[in-house]
């Protein structure tokens, strides 16, 4: 599957993909998922890590965009770019309904974006 600007293929199979605009200062966000086991070892159940937490990683998948009536050029109006890494309060953002990992979150709702820096 080719992939487009805000194209998301649904978990349905080969059912209807959906497009996912964010309207306003809003991204759209899919969390990532996290780890199985505790600092300790042991395993946790899933949810079961994200109901300790205060907050979540996710990657932004799509970005508000107005469109230049000039140029006809789109540009990102949320201030936050297009896959970026990003760390959101636990209950932030809308849930979307046809999959739990996306979320449509204002930006102000953005705590950080996080950048993974090779130390040598």
């Amino acid at each position: 599957m080719r992939k487009e600007k805000g194209i998301l293929p649904t978990d349905f199979g080969a059912g209807p993909v959906r497009r996912v605009n964010p309207l306003g200062m809003r991204v759209l966000v899919r969390l990532q998922d996290s780890r199985n086991r505790s600092d300790g070892g042991l395993y946790l159940p899933e949810g079961a890590k994200e109901s300790q937490a205060d907050s979540l990683v996710a990657e932004v998948v799509e970005v508000a965009s107005a469109t230049d009536l000039d140029t006809q050029e789109e540009t990102n109006i949320s201030g936050i770019p297009l896959g970026a890494t990003v760390l959101i309060k636990k209950d932030a953002g809308v849930k979307v309904p046809w999959d739990d990992k996306l979320r449509i979150v204002e930006t102000a709702e953005v705590l950080a974006t996080v950048a993974e820096i090779e130390i040598t």
